[in-house]
């Protein structure tokens, strides 16, 4: 797998999507009682998406780096409850663009996946070039995060149906190691996880992401991105993208062609399920349910 190319592709197909947690929060088992979840717009050079954060005053690591992005990604927070009082700070005169009044450098998607390292839920360190060679579905998530909990049976599942094709799903964790350790056995994971506090928000940002959870980055057996998808993944998203990776591999399709159609293939999957939370809105049903 190589490293990211020294002018990176505009073209990554970059899902966007409104499948975010519509059920009751939850409180996170460690440090204070406030969990909130904030929508915001991701800063890439390529079309914008809506995505958004759960953070909860447990993640302590993931304060001081949330408060920057609050400052500099204009967060909005929707929750009806206070956010921790870290990411109430006021922005400072200079910000980390070293210029005043400057906004941060907006981030870009590598071409190619990074050979990021990270240790394993038992400390070993492993390299995403370690799966070179095969179709990757790496996915960035948190045990504190809902949408993230609720991909994990489909992770699971896809990473079994297509093993014939040599598809291995990655679960990269930016959390506590040993809430991480309780969660992976009490859901039973059976794919690679890799774990990190601040060198996992290294690793998002070597993605040319910044902090939102879920995300979950496709990518061919040549270790090129092939397409990125901000929040919660979908089975219909996912048999999409794999489908057309595999086109790619197996020389069917260009790999430009096959952005495309993934890019419009997932934007009428998200329309036709907007149009399905419409009906159980006005039918009495439940909105969000995931399809």
């Amino acid at each position: 797998m190589s490293a990211e190319s020294a002018e990176p592709s505009r073209e990554i197909s970059h899902a966007s999507t409104n499948d975010f947690d519509r059920r009751p929060r939850r409180e996170i088992s460690r440090g204070p009682r406030a969990t909130f979840c904030n929508q915001m717009t991701v800063g890439l050079r390529i079309p914008l998406a809506v995505a958004i954060i759960c953070v909860g005053g447990g993640a302590g690591f993931l304060a001081a780096h949330l408060a920057r992005v609050a400052r500099t990604q204009g967060i909005v927070d929707t929750a009806p409850t206070k956010p921790p009082a870290e990411l109430t700070n006021q922005p400072s005169q200079q910000d980390e663009s070293g210029g005043e009044g400057q906004a941060a450098p907006a981030r870009v998607i590598p071409t190619d996946v990074p050979n990021v390292l990270l240790a394993d839920t038992d400390g070993v360190k492993h390299a995403l070039s370690e799966w070179k060679g095969r179709p990757l579905l790496i996915n960035f998530w948190a045990t504190w995060c809902e949408p993230c909990r609720r991909e994990i049976p489909l992770l699971k599942t896809l990473r079994h149906e297509r093993a014939a094709d040599g598809v291995e799903v990655i679960g990269i964790a930016v959390d506590f190691r040993d809430a991480v350790q309780r969660y992976a056995h009490q859901m039973g994971i059976d794919y690679p996880v890799l774990v990190g506090e601040q060198d996992g928000l290294d690793a998002i940002a070597r993605f040319g992401m910044d902090t939102v959870f879920p995300f979950t980055v496709f990518a061919d057996r040549q270790g090129r991105i092939v397409a990125l998808k901000v929040g919660e993944l979908h089975a219909d998203d996912a048999h999409l993208i794999l489908d057309e990776i595999k086109a790619v591999d197996q020389g069917r399709i260009e790999l430009a062609a096959a952005r495309k159609k993934i890019t419009d293939g997932v934007a009428a999957l998200a329309t036709e399920r907007a149009k399905a939370d419409e009906t159980d809105v006005a039918t009495g049903g439940q909105p969000g349910v995931p399809r």
